[in-house]
């Protein structure tokens, strides 16, 4: 794909986020089946059906534009998926793996946050409004899933972790 304007970057972005949403949604059942925390399993489950929205407005905004979405690889989701496959494979007291999925899901959760963060920018000053309220809604999303990730951590993962 070629970048010569920013609307190419635009779309180019478009496609990170739905390759790394869709990689999502088939990393967050594993995830969830690993977690032994009920609240981080229930987590995991909520953010799932919560994703499969996420790509739905991606599909939405990439309709409107007139452009695919699919054809890319997001290799940095691959690469975090991959590392939480790693733990979920580990031989790790329950507690302690809990306290790591936390960890796997939010570095998720701020390369989202980036993402969309950045694809919202570009959709401001494209003046693309219905896509900038589409990227807005699933940025505060991401947002306070991660913020619900640390409040997990800090009440109780972390805690049972380290008993």
């Amino acid at each position: 794909m070629k970048l010569n304007t920013l609307e190419d970057l635009f779309h180019h972005e478009l496609k990170d986020l739905y390759s790394a949403e869709n990689q999502l949604v088939k990393a967050l059942p594993k995830m969830a089946k690993a977690a032994t925390n009920p609240q981080l399993k229930a987590g995991f489950t909520e953010h799932l059906e919560q994703t499969k929205g996420h790509v739905q407005r991606l599909e939405q905004i990439g309709e409107a534009l007139g452009k695919s979405l699919g054809g890319h690889k997001c290799k940095a989701m691959e690469g975090l998926v991959e590392e939480g496959a790693e733990l979920i494979s580990e031989d790790a007291a329950p507690e302690v793996k809990d306290a790591g999925l936390i960890g796997a899901a939010q570095r998720v959760e701020h390369y989202e946050i980036a993402g969309y963060g950045t694809a919202r920018a570009l959709a401001t000053r494209l003046g693309l409004d219905e896509a900038v309220e589409l990227l807005t809604l699933t940025l505060e999303e991401e947002k306070e899933t991660d913020e619900k990730l640390t409040e997990l951590a800090l009440s109780e993962v972390n805690e049972a972790a380290a008993a």
